[in-house]
C-alpha cells in the first residue's frame, strides 16, 4: 500500500491524503491571495514523488518554479519550523512545459474533427440554431470522408455547405445561411484570439501526459497567461484534454495510486453560461474517469462555482479563506461550510472568514471512502521554488524535455480544404473545356462518380455553371474509396455523436 501524503497539520492532527482515494477527485477553493496556487503546487509535488504524473494550467505564470529546488523563502522556512516537518528538503521536480501558442512551451494542438461540434460550438459561443448547423456541417464532412484538421478545412466546408444549402435540405435538414455566416464570423474572432495555432497536426497525444522521469511523475504545466484572455477558449481546451484522457485510457478499477492527477484551475470558467447538454457530459466524464485512474481537482474561488451534481463527486476538500463583504458573499460562505463534514468543535462558517494565508479547512476521504471530519490546519509548504523561472531555465527545460521536437513542426496533409479546392478547379476547368468545344453537358460525367450521379439524379437537367451538391458528394464518395481509403474520421467523447468514434 502506498504511503499516505501529509498535506496539512495542526497542533493535534496530521491530515493525510490517501493515494488510493486520490482518484475520487477533489476541490480547492478560496479567495484570491489565500494560498490556492501554493497548495496546488504542493499537491503536484506530492503526487510526483509517488511517480504519479500531473497536469495543471499556469494562469499566473509562476508554477514553473516547481522544476527548481526551493530555498531562501522566509515564509517557507517559518512554516517548516512551526509544523515541525522533520526531513524536509528542497528539491525540483521533472516538468514538461506546454503552450497552445508555442511561445513558452511545446505546442498543444487539436484537430477540428477531434474537438467536435459540441466543444467547438461552445468555443464560438453559438446559439442552438447555429450549433445545429455546425453539427450538420460535421455530418456532411463525416459522410464524405473529408477530414477537418484545421480552421481552413472548416471554413472551406462551411462555404461548400452554404453554397449548396438547398441541395442538402432533404438529407440533412434546413441550412440557415445566416447561421453559416455567424459561424464564419465566429471563426474570424477565434483566429484573432490565436485559435488558428491551436488547430492542426500533430495533435497532442494524451499518452505524453502520463510520463515519469527517474521514478518521479512528470508535472505537465500549460502556460495559460495568454490563453486566459479568452476564457471560453481556455475552458474548452482543458475540457478537450480531459475528454481525450477519458476516451483513450483503459478501465483499471481501484488502484493504489492514480495514473494521473488533472488540476482544473479557474474551474468557474468551465461552467459559466455552459449549455445543459455540456454540463451533463462534463458530469458523465468526471463520474466515469475515476475508474480509469484519473483524479480531477477543481480549483476555484467558491464551491458554488461548481454544479451540485459534480460537487457531490469531489471527495477531498481544501477550503481556504473566503471574504464576506456582501450578502451574496455571506451566503457563499455558509454554503461552503455546509459542503464539508461537520466538526462539532468548529464553527466552520465563522472560521472560513478568519483563515490566514496558507491556512485551510481540510477534509479528506478515509480508507473506506468516507469524508473525514473537517479540520482547521496549515498546509504543508512546497519543496520546489515558489514563483516563476528565468528565460534561460525555461529554454533548458524545453531542450531536455521528453517530448522535445515531437510537436514543434506543423504538418499540413491533404484534408477538406485541399480536396474541395481541387474539386473546384476541376469543375472550372471542365466548364472552360465545354465552352471551348461546345460539347454536350451530358457527356461530362463518367466513371464511378458519373454512375453514382446518374443514379441520384445528378447527371443532367441542372446548370453546368456550378457543380451540384449531389455531384460533389458522389465525387467525394468515389475519392473516399481511393485517395481517402484507410483514413478515419476522429471524434472525441464530447463530439456530436456523444460516444466517441475512432
Amino acid at each position: 500500500m502506498t504511503e499516505p501524503l501529509l498535506i496539512a497539520k495542526n497542533s493535534t492532527t496530521d491530515i493525510l491524503l490517501l493515494p488510493q482515494m486520490a482518484n475520487r477527485h477533489g476541490l480547492i477553493t478560496g479567495a484570491t491571495g489565500t494560498g490556492k496556487t501554493v497548495t496546488l503546487q504542493m499537491l503536484a509535488e506530492h503526487f510526483s514523488s509517488l511517480g504519479v504524473p500531473c497536469f495543471m494550467a499556469d494562469v499566473k505564470g509562476d508554477l514553473a518554479g516547481v522544476s527548481q529546488p526551493g530555498g531562501g523563502n522566509a515564509k517557507v522556512t517559518e512554516r517548516v519550523k512551526a509544523l515541525k516537518l522533520e526531513g524536509f528538503a528542497h528539491q525540483g521536480y521533472p516538468v514538461t512545459l506546454w503552450d497552445p501558442f508555442g511561445l513558452n512551451g511545446h505546442p498543444v494542438r487539436a484537430t477540428i474533427s477531434d474537438m467536435g461540434p459540441l466543444l467547438l460550438g461552445r468555443m464560438l459561443d453559438l446559439n442552438e440554431t447555429q450549433s445545429g448547423v455546425l453539427n450538420l456541417v460535421f455530418k456532411v464532412a463525416d459522410d464524405n470522408g473529408l477530414l477537418l484538421l484545421d480552421l481552413k478545412d472548416l471554413r472551406a466546408m462551411l462555404a461548400f455547405v452554404g453554397e449548396n444549402a438547398k441541395q442538402f435540405t432533404t438529407d440533412y435538414g434546413n441550412v440557415s445561411t445566416a447561421s453559416i455566416g455567424a459561424i464564419q464570423r465566429g471563426l474570424l474572432t477565434l483566429e484573432a484570439q490565436g485559435g488558428e495555432q491551436i488547430f492542426g497536426e500533430p495533435m497532442l497525444n494524451s499518452a505524453d501526459l502520463l510520463q515519469t522521469d527517474r521514478g518521479l511523475g512528470v508535472i505537465n504545466i500549460l502556460s495559460s497567461e495568454k490563453l486566459m484572455q479568452s476564457p471560453k477558449l481556455y475552458a474548452t481546451l482543458l475540457l478537450w484534454l480531459l475528454s481525450e484522457l477519458f476516451e483513450n485510457l483503459p478501465e483499471v478499477g481501484d488502484l493504489d495510486k492514480p495514473k494521473l492527477v488533472f488540476f482544473f484551475d479557474e474551474a468557474h470558467l468551465l461552467f459559466s453560461d455552459a449549455p445543459p447538454v455540456l454540463v451533463e457530459k462534463i458530469e458523465q466524464v468526471v463520474r466515469l474517469i475515476r475508474s480509469k485512474g484519473v483524479g480531477v481537482y477543481f480549483v476555484t474561488q467558491n464551491p458554488a462555482d461548481v454544479p451540485d451534481k459534480i460537487l457531490s463527486q469531489l471527495g477531498n476538500r481544501i477550503q481556504h479563506a473566503l471574504r464576506a463583504f456582501s450578502v451574496r458573499d455571506q451566503k457563499g460562505v455558509k454554503a461552503a461550510a455546509e459542503t464539508m463534514r461537520d466538526n462539532p468543535a468548529l464553527d466552520e462558517a465563522a472560521v472560513i472568514t478568519e483563515l490566514g494565508v496558507g491556512e485551510a479547512l481540510v477534509s479528506c476521504l478515509d480508507e473506506k471512502g468516507r469524508p473525514g471530519v473537517v479540520e482547521r490546519a496549515y498546509m504543508v509548504p512546497p519543496r520546489g521554488q515558489i514563483g516563476p523561472i528565468s528565460a534561460d531555465q525555461r529554454s533548458r527545460l524545453l531542450q531536455t524535455s521528453l517530448v522535445a521536437g515531437a510537436y514543434d513542426t506543423l504538418v499540413d496533409r491533404e484534408s477538406a480544404y485541399e480536396i474541395l479546392k481541387a474539386r473546384a478547379k476541376q469543375s472550372a476547368d471542365a466548364v472552360d473545356t465545354q465552352t471551348q468545344t461546345g460539347a454536350a453537358s451530358s457527356s461530362g460525367s463518367s466513371g464511378l462518380g458519373g454512375v453514382l450521379a446518374d443514379m441520384l439524379g445528378g447527371g443532367s437537367g441542372h446548370s453546368r455553371g456550378r457543380e451540384s451538391a449531389v455531384e460533389a458528394l458522389t465525387k467525394s464518395a468515389a475519392r473516399a474509396m481511393g485517395s481517402q481509403i484507410g483514413r478515419s474520421i476522429i471524434r472525441g467523447v464530447l463530439g456530436s455523436l456523444f460516444g466517441g468514434r475512432r
